[in-house]
């Protein structure tokens, strides 16, 4: 027996099982790193090419550029429909205004103004975004309502869709509006993480937050929620949590399709609910 090859073969294969664990470990490290580094964007995915306009749908509008920090300026566009209400529209982390005009000609086409605006580095909308500025520049777009358009706190509504809603609801917590629309949103970042990433520690490397869980409850306005049974992005969970979580009087509106399909917009009971929150006649519903 050559008892040599036997001690080599003992000594080669805790060897491996270290080189193994040197691999794997080394790997955590590196996407750990990455995933840190570029949490930017990941979430937030900008575009500054606007797709359309809204005079290509025959829409009237201002187009406006508002003060949010230093020399810098977050562009929106202003529809009005001959209202007292106006919609604030916090859109998701991705695009631009100009992938919401279906929004705004649904909700001119309810009677109410609305005002869409890019965060910092989306559309036109100067600088690049962050968890901060994203609230920031729904604070200064809802302070120009105020300023420029003399729209009344009660005639607010703050309406956020996807990480919008995060939006929505950190502004909504922090000011008088007279409701709160919450579509297609998650809980928190940490939640969001855990989903994404369920068998590496991210939540330890999160430089976001985006705690709407732990803040909808103080938003003192109506509150609506909706999410899709068939969200493919943010579970239908999340939204019924947000909806526990919010104080009365407060509706939520179950719907059907994929995160980013927009066929909702033609569901009867959506349409109603929404009319009933942005138009300033909510009802304490819960539709299970």
């Amino acid at each position: 027996m050559d008892h040599s090859r036997i001690r080599n073969a003992k000594v080669t294969i805790p060897r491996m099982f270290l080189s193994v664990i040197i691999i794997v470990a080394g790997a955590f490290l590196l996407f750990g790193a990455y995933l840190y580094f570029r949490q930017d964007r990941m979430v937030f995915c900008p575009t500054t090419e606007l797709v359309d306009t809204p005079s290509s749908l025959g829409l009237s509008f201002e187009e406006v550029y508002v003060d949010v920090a230093g020399s810098e300026k977050v562009h929106a566009w202003y529809f009005p429909a001959g209202a007292a209400r106006t919609v604030l529209f916090c859109h998701g982390n991705g695009g631009n205004i100009s992938h919401r005009l279906e929004t705004a000609e649904f909700v001119t086409g309810l009677g109410v103004n609305i005002l869409l605006f890019d965060y910092r580095g989306y559309g036109r909308s100067d600088g690049s975004p962050s968890e901060s500025k994203v609230y920031a520049d729904a604070e200064a777009c809802y302070r120009w309502l105020l300023s420029e358009k003399g729209v009344q706190p009660q005639d607010i509504v703050v309406f956020g869709r996807s990480l919008g809603g995060a939006v929505a609801i950190e502004l909504a917590s922090l000011v008088d509006c007279g409701a709160l629309v919450v579509e297609s949103s998650f809980t928190s970042a940490r939640d969001m993480a855990r989903l994404i990433f369920p068998y590496f520690p991210a939540t330890y490397l999160l430089r976001y937050k985006f705690d709407s869980i732990g803040k909808i409850a103080s938003a003192g306005c109506p509150v609506l929620v909706t999410h899709s049974v068939e969200d493919d992005l943010i579970p239908f969970a999340m939204g019924r949590r947000l909806f526990d979580s919010a104080r009365e009087p407060k509706r939520f509106v179950r719907f059907y399709g994929r995160h980013n399909e927009r066929d909702y917009l033609c569901n009867p009971s959506y349409i109603e609910a929404v009319r009933d929150i942005v138009t300033g006649q909510p009802r304490a519903e819960d539709e299970a």
